[in-house]
């Protein structure tokens, strides 16, 4: 399947729905996703170690071409140790979420301080599951949160 088509695949699944409120409160797969990004907002790079696989991956998609960032779970904790350093006010909430078998795609909108005073910015990410584990992350480019966003909060 093509890039692009992968992706409007996973735009149109991100439609949100009643049913898929009631439904992802309960997917273990979601929860870990929701963990995996209360240790980033506690900046704690060993607890993100521990909800992946070894061989993890975190790519992200530009168009056609998908270029891997990060590969291992050592990498991965060096990289947001490094990251968690150079941006102490970094924070991140889910916008929308939508689990499927094996995935679960969310939007993500990211917080910093900056001398401009408080910035933000969302992106829609894919994580992949191996059992119990994150096995890959998949970010798509970033863009200027919604004001519709903005407004209704986020999870």
């Amino acid at each position: 399947m093509s890039v692009a088509k992968w992706a409007l695949l996973v735009v149109s699944a991100l439609i949100p729905t009643q049913a898929f409120a009631e439904h992802h409160a309960d997917d273990p797969k979601a929860q870990l996703v929701h963990e995996f990004l209360a240790a980033f907002n506690a900046q704690d790079a060993e607890r993100m170690g521990d909800l992946v696989t070894e061989d993890i991956q975190w790519l992200s998609v530009a168009g056609p071409v998908i270029s891997i960032e990060v590969e291992g779970r050592s990498s991965l904790v060096a990289a947001m140790s490094a990251y968690f350093s150079s941006c102490p006010s970094c924070r991140s909430t889910i916008s929308q979420m939508m689990p499927s078998h094996d995935r679960v795609c969310v939007v993500e909108i990211a917080t910093w301080e900056s001398d401009g005073g408080r910035r933000s910015q969302q992106a829609m990410a894919v994580y992949e599951f191996s059992g119990p584990k994150i096995a890959a992350v998949y970010y798509f480019p970033a863009e200027p949160v919604s004001a519709s966003e903005s407004e209704s909060g986020a999870e």
